[in-house]
């Protein structure tokens, strides 16, 4: 069985954002971490990708750091992966996201995804 997978959306080099502490908290929990950026080749040394469109197969989740302007634009995208969970992290979360994630069955959960794993986001250094 191969490990679980985990786009990040909004994944970032700056370390002192959360999209880019999340991408160490999956990692070191484990999970086969692609994380999206389409202006990074890079996060953290794994490549990052333009878009969920360019990761190959399914997902098993999906957990996002976005705007929910943004992350309403990306529910399509989102759905056509199929992940068992959606993560929308504070701050990326509206009704109006709420209510189309819904409309395309996924399953959303509101929370801090690294706090979900168990970590603090203090626990990973700034610089």
């Amino acid at each position: 069985m191969s490990e679980p997978t985990v786009a990040v959306l909004g994944a970032s080099q700056d370390r002192r954002k959360y999209g880019n502490k999340a991408v160490r908290a999956y990692r070191e929990c484990g999970l086969v971490v692609l994380p999206v950026n389409p202006r990074e080749a890079t996060i953290e040394g794994l490549a990052a990708y333009p878009s969920l469109e360019a990761i190959d197969g399914l997902l098993d989740y999906v957990s996002v750091y976005l705007p929910p302007a943004v992350g309403i634009r990306l529910l399509p995208a989102i759905a056509a992966k199929q992940p068992r969970e959606v993560w929308l992290n504070p701050g990326s979360e509206s009704d109006e996201l709420l209510d189309a994630a819904a409309d395309l069955h996924l399953r959303t959960i509101v929370a801090c995804s690294i706090v979900a794993l168990g970590r603090s986001p203090g626990e990973f250094p700034d610089a």
